[in-house]
């Protein structure tokens, strides 16, 4: 019987207006009406969850927010973070030396604001559709823009680092960019033209075996939604695991079922298969 459902935010709970659909969201409520906990895990921090988790009321029925890709565990209703894993401030700081060699636009998240090394270099080729990322990625994730001089500035331990280039770019280059540090950080794609890099081992999968399980649920209890190379662990790993129609393929071949697009009410559609008791 399921008693947790996972659900990522891009490209799987929210449509490409960044909104829940009606479907979606009425037939998420009805589940937590049924004492099913919903989980939101997300490369997003925290801060770019919340919005969502409480126009699903995961705050007010005990949920909880995964936030970068699997670093930091937070419990929605006192906001009280269980698990907050983060990469060695000398990593961080050899990382980001070494992605100065390269074409991208640097982002780090810390306290309240985004930092980057410069805010009017914030344009990307996402393959046709130009976007200013660094205020993309500051408007989601409700931070503050700060323009610092990376290298110099940052000397603290952080949940991630993240790196944005045209899509392109990213495809031709991204082994290179990643090898260094690719034994020693959980490195991957979370978009097109996003490259993120987390602590060694930590991804939303590792979120299920190191806070879910033991606190008690077992992964017969857990179905997960998502769409991209970052979900691909928390798939495997939940007894059932969904892609949307929109997902990667390398998402779909791992997952027990796949359902319609995040434009096309997926996960409503998808609940409504496996819990034929709650959508009579």
């Amino acid at each position: 019987m399921i008693k947790v459902v996972i659900l990522d935010i891009d490209g799987t709970l929210i449509n490409s207006n960044k909104e829940i659909t009606k479907k979606t969201k009425e037939a998420l409520l009805k589940l937590q009406e049924n004492n099913i906990k919903l989980v939101i895990a997300s490369g997003r921090p925290t801060s770019g969850i919340i919005k969502y988790g409480k126009e699903l009321l995961i705050d007010k029925n005990n949920g909880f927010y995964i936030s970068f890709n699997g670093s930091k565990f937070v419990e929605a209703s006192t906001m009280n973070e269980l698990y907050d894993k983060q990469i060695d401030k000398e990593i961080v700081k050899n990382l980001v030396k070494h992605l100065d060699k390269f074409n991208v636009k640097t982002m780090i998240h810390n306290n309240d604001y985004l930092l980057v090394n410069d805010v009017y270099d914030c344009m990307i080729d996402n393959d046709g559709d130009y976007l200013n990322v660094i205020q993309f990625e500051s408007k989601i994730t409700n931070k503050k823009l700060k323009e610092v001089n990376l290298v110099e500035y940052v000397d603290f331990p952080v949940n991630k680092v993240l790196v944005s280039s045209d899509a392109k770019y990213l495809r031709e280059n991204y082994k290179e960019i990643k090898e260094p540090f690719k034994d020693i950080l959980n490195c991957m794609f979370t978009a097109n033209f996003y490259f993120e890099f987390t602590d060694k081992n930590i991804d939303k999968g590792s979120a299920i075996e190191n806070i879910l399980i033991p606190m008690g649920y077992k992964k017969e209890e857990i179905m997960a939604f998502g769409d991209g190379e970052n979900d691909i662990n928390m798939i495997k790993l939940a007894h059932i695991g969904i892609a949307m129609g929109n997902a990667i393929e390398s998402l779909k071949e791992v997952s027990d079922y796949v359902t319609e697009s995040n434009e096309n009410d997926g996960i409503a559609l998808a609940l409504y298969k496996f819990f034929p008791e709650i959508f009579k």
